[in-house]
């Protein structure tokens, strides 16, 4: 493999990986989709460099992370908002800037943003990360150990090959510019707003249980990760407390243990479980609760499937006008690139 270019980690925060769109269709073999948290983060941040939607980048988690580009590119990151500099000039979250060899693309450090703006930034690189695919994706399985850079999270001095870029010289080139961020729905204090499907056991639940869903908002625990979001507040009851045959969970799927305290599984989470689903997070939320801060609060919305499809018809809408306005100022998109909803999902 002969690499374009690279870039060296000096200094890696709290959690990076290599993440693409995700390895889908594999559940059967108890392989998880993986991939990055935030798609729309991802896709956007390709388009602004001139990606296929599904090129690899780098999922950064609580900033304080530092990176040397070895060869001239184009960057954008979207997402989170760290103080991110390079070489001390602003990157803001939304836009595509040229780097020279040697520049140096700096994130504020992870614990002075723990609780304040979120969790995670995804960067984009013209030509992607380079790495083998595993399974159809160079997304990281951090809990399996393959996939991405060696199967697991970044470190100090680890050298990543970029593919070829998409873009010519001058587009390469062509000073920073921006896109408006997708609309980030949430309370007057903060509180983001996650629009929730009631699943499969939802009536198992007690009358004031159910009520309690929708009614309370819900801490976000550290002790969440990207297997899944473990949320404090009130306890939630069943009716009965019964055994359960392990059923499929996806990502979005809200469980509840014996705890009473509810798990919102993320994109590395195990494919079946003998939890209760009590909810679902509709698709078009999930880059909503990649974002979300530790010990930030979430409240659930009730929405029914016509909702659920209707805000996942926005969200593509959103992408198209962004790549509509990309072309319209003479931007080069991949011409295979399509909306999020037409990957093939086999799961």
């Amino acid at each position: 493999m002969t690499a374009a270019g690279a870039l060296t980690v000096l200094r890696p925060g709290p959690l990076a990986s290599v993440q693409d769109l995700g390895r889908h269709g594999h559940r059967q073999q108890g392989i998880c989709p993986g991939g990055a948290l935030d798609a729309l983060g991802l896709v956007l941040a390709n388009r602004l460099v001139g990606n296929a939607d599904g090129a690899a980048g780098l999922e950064l988690t609580l900033g304080g992370c530092e990176i040397r580009f070895e060869t001239s590119t184009r960057i954008a990151l979207v997402g989170d908002d760290f103080g991110a500099r390079l070489d001390g000039a602003p990157l803001w979250p939304g836009w595509s800037m040229p780097v020279a060899a040697g520049q140096v693309l700096r994130l504020g450090a992870a614990n002075e943003w723990i609780g304040k703006t979120g969790l995670r930034s995804w960067l984009a690189v013209a030509g992607g990360i380079d790495v083998p695919p595993v399974i159809g994706s160079r997304s990281t399985d951090l809990k399996a150990g393959f996939g991405g850079h060696e199967g697991r999270a970044l470190k100090k001095g680890d050298r990543l090959p970029l593919g070829l870029p998409g873009l010519d010289a001058a587009r390469m080139a062509r000073r920073a510019f921006g896109v408006r961020a997708p609309d980030w729905d949430q309370h007057e204090d903060g509180t983001v707003v996650l629009r929730v499907m009631p699943g499969p056991e939802f009536d198992q639940f007690t009358v004031a249980s159910r009520e309690l869903l929708w009614r309370e908002a819900w801490r976000i625990t550290p002790q969440s990760n990207r297997m899944g979001n473990r949320l404090e507040g009130p306890e939630l009851k069943r009716k009965r407390s019964t055994d359960m045959l392990s059923s499929a969970v996806i990502p979005g799927t809200i469980q509840v243990p014996p705890s009473g305290q509810p798990i919102i599984l993320m994109g590395d989470a195990q494919t079946t479980g003998g939890y209760p689903r009590i909810g679902v997070v509709i698709r078009a939320d999930l880059w909503k609760l990649a974002r979300a801060p530790l010990n930030g609060r979430l409240r659930l919305v009730e929405v029914d499937a016509a909702a659920a499809l209707e805000a996942w018809g926005a969200q593509q809408q959103y992408l198209a006008h962004v790549s509509q306005g990309l072309s319209a100022a003479g931007w080069m998109l991949p011409a295979h690139n399509g909306t999020q909803g037409e990957r093939h999902h086999a799961d």
